[in-house]
């Protein structure tokens, strides 16, 4: 899995992510005695969110690590560029289908009650407890981002790739939470338009390394997908 694909998500899909945590980061309690608070507190912020991230990143890591000693992780690479594909396309052909917010809005509503109590305080733990928690909110484009982290096969590669996924989001959230109006209408739109043309990008991209066609860099050429643990067996037979 290529790391840069994860800051071209977080960067390319971070005018989903205004849409959807603007009103978080437009209210958040930052001092508005100078600006250097004002920065400071929304990349404290942010750090907070990118650090569940990366928690998520190690967790989905590890089942990618766990699919590559089964040696199914061609596979794995072909089903997560499908549900990349899939994140953008079902909605389109089937918009009466609930979207992610109304699924788990139950849920939501549960971390209301955090955001609400950190949201007293104006410190810095507090807007670091409220990147925490807006890391866990269901977010469709996180889903996306957690599917390629699947396909990093290891913990440390996982954490790397949300994190790059979160760093790519920073831009746009800072900008957010410092001034709204910093981002024009007309540059939303155009990004939001654009995002969906990317996830499938990229999501052919994974199929297509998955599907090891043999073009360099793009799909390279791998073993067959033989269980490791076949393999191991098969080298200790007595000839």
């Amino acid at each position: 899995m290529y790391l840069w694909t994860a800051f071209l998500i977080g960067l390319v899909g971070s005018a989903h992510c205004a849409g959807m945590c603007g009103p978080i980061a437009l209210a958040l309690p930052l001092r508005s005695d100078n600006w250097f608070r004002r920065i400071a507190g929304g990349l404290t912020y942010n750090s907070g969110r990118i650090l569940t991230y990366m928690l998520l990143g190690a967790l989905f890591g590890l089942l990618g690590k766990g699919l590559h000693m089964a040696g199914f992780q061609l596979w794995a690479s072909v089903i997560v560029g499908a549900l990349m594909i899939a994140f953008v396309v079902v909605p389109l052909l089937f918009r009466q289908l609930p979207s992610v917010n109304t699924i788990f809005e139950g849920y939501s509503a549960r971390l209301m009650g955090g955001f609400r109590r950190l949201f007293r305080n104006s410190s810095y733990p507090s807007l670091f407890g409220i990147g925490l928690l807006n890391g866990i909110l269901p977010c469709g484009l996180v889903y996306v981002a957690v599917a390629g982290a699947i396909n990093t096969s290891g913990v440390f590669e996982g954490m790397m790739y949300m994190a790059l996924f979160g760093i790519g989001t920073v831009p746009v959230m800072l900008a957010v939470s410092l001034a709204g109006t910093m981002i024009s209408l007309k540059l939303r739109v155009f990004i939001n338009k654009l995002s969906p043309y990317v996830i499938v990008l990229l999501g052919v991209l994974i199929i297509m390394r998955g599907l090891s066609l043999g073009i360099p860099y793009i799909s390279p050429k791998a073993e067959a997908l033989t269980p490791v643990v076949e393999k191991a067996h098969s080298c200790c037979k007595p000839k």
